[in-house]
């Protein structure tokens, strides 16, 4: 059982720069920051637990390429504490019939988690300390972050990533479209998520200063820095997978995108017209049945709501369309099969979600990895959290190679040009980023 101790911070926002300074020493460490997104009139503040929750240094770990899932319930019920990890896209290989051959860069592991020595958790004004007894004594948390907040705050640096590259040209990409818009023509799907890479050889860069640079320019209520070593997460994600808050479970996929305007009243025009576009409205409702399905399996009958419907919400770079559904879990289902049954996630998918993975498989040229996988948390409680890794940078420090992917929901009404436009719409601020606009 771990102790607790609580500190109040006078500025949060210093105090999160600190911590990210401090915590780079450590080889193993997740920094979840939601943004101030309880503070923000347009978010549902009874679901975002933390303002910033943080795993660092590791006591014991997890890290497969298969069994994921069934190791996670294992080792979850044998050590019920605190757990930060990720689980990659291509997990969905334990749990159907597919496979995933297409070129991995990147190299993440399949599934990761540990479990962390030092837990921080900021409400608010206030920064409580979860930590066991036998590592330290209370004496050695407040030394401890007392170093945090005095660690000095350099200028942030400027990253230069000047060769980036497209896996797939704009012709090949319109070509996909095209042919996965027959597959819906022929009644083989509904809808499905198809995405590119962009990449860069022989970057040698500072993930944590590109991370520093990428939450100023995109503060987002799921964004991440996570580091394995020689392998790391820098993530803006604006989205929320799955979460477990006592018996309930809310998921709130995102399908819809449009640009910011210039000015208020544009803005708000360019908000309006989303809300009302059929495309946009038939993607987003298309994904929350998929979700509702998924949910049903675990779910106390006739729990599955549907809170919110195509819900516009408002993020530096992007407008997005977002809907909210929740459901009851049942006693007798473990938490880990409530993940099981819902992942991936539907919104990276598509509908039926088998079929649009398999012909993402056939029409991506990249291993998605971590990309449209989740990163999160597991409380004591059995209560988790996990966003969905989008507008993200993924890096591989031994081998210079970094990678960000986009993409978007191809619908029987998609113009394949206005795709790809969007899907470097979703790129614009990663690379402005990397110094590559």
């Amino acid at each position: 059982m771990r102790k607790t101790v609580s500190f109040q911070i006078s500025d949060t926002a210093k105090f999160k720069e600190q911590l990210l300074l401090w915590a780079k020493q450590f080889k193993r460490l997740a920094i979840l920051d939601s943004h101030d997104v309880n503070k923000k009139a347009n978010s549902k503040k009874e679901y975002n637990s933390y303002e910033l929750l943080a795993g660092i240094a590791t006591l014991n770990e997890i890290k497969l390429e298969e069994n994921g899932f069934d190791t996670l319930r294992q080792t979850y019920d044998a050590n019920p504490d605190w757990w930060f990890g990720f689980m990659t896209y291509d997990l969905k290989n334990e749990l159907e019939d597919l496979s995933s051959g297409n070129f991995d860069g990147v190299k993440m592991p399949a599934f990761h988690f540990f479990q962390p020595r030092w837990v921080l958790a900021l409400k608010q004004n206030v920064l409580e300390v979860y930590y066991f007894e036998k590592e330290n004594s209370e004496d050695e948390i407040r030394t401890l972050v007392n170093e945090i907040l005095s660690t000095q705050i350099g200028e942030l640096k400027a990253s230069s990533v000047p060769n980036i590259k497209h896996r797939i040209s704009k012709d090949e990409y319109l070509e996909a479209v095209n042919a996965l818009k027959n597959h819906i023509r022929l009644g083989d799907i509904y809808e499905v998520n198809f995405c590119q890479e962009f990449f860069a050889e022989n970057a040698q860069v500072d993930p944590l200063e590109i991370f520093r640079r990428l939450r100023e320019v995109s503060p987002t209520p799921y964004s991440c820095y996570y580091s394995i070593g020689d392998k790391f997460l820098l993530s803006a994600s604006p989205e929320r997978y799955i979460k477990k808050q006592g018996s309930k479970i809310i998921s709130q996929p995102i399908k819809g995108t449009a640009k910011r305007g210039e000015t208020p009243d544009e803005d708000n025009q360019i908000k309006e017209l989303l809300f009302t576009d059929p495309k946009e409205r038939a993607e987003n409702i298309m994904i929350v049945d998929l979700v509702r399905n998924d949910l049903s399996k675990t779910a106390v009958k006739g729990t599955v709501k549907v809170e919110e419907l195509c819900g516009i919400y408002t993020f530096p770079q992007v407008h997005q369309m977002i809907s909210t559904i929740v459901s009851k879990l049942r006693e007798d289902v473990h938490f880990v099969d409530c993940i099981r049954h819902t992942f991936p996630m539907g919104s990276m998918t598509g509908a039926p979600k088998v079929r649009a993975m398999e012909l993402i498989e056939k029409y991506e040229l990249t291993k998605r990895g971590l990309f449209s996988g989740a990163v999160g948390y597991i409380t004591p409680n059995a209560d988790f959290d996990f966003n969905v890794v989008i507008r993200s940078i993924q890096y591989n420090a031994k081998d210079n190679y970094l990678s960000f992917m986009v993409g978007g929901a191809i619908t029987m009404q998609s113009d394949p040009e206005k795709e790809y436009e969007e899907c470097l719409l979703k790129a614009k601020a990663i690379k402005q980023v990397l110094g590559n606009e």
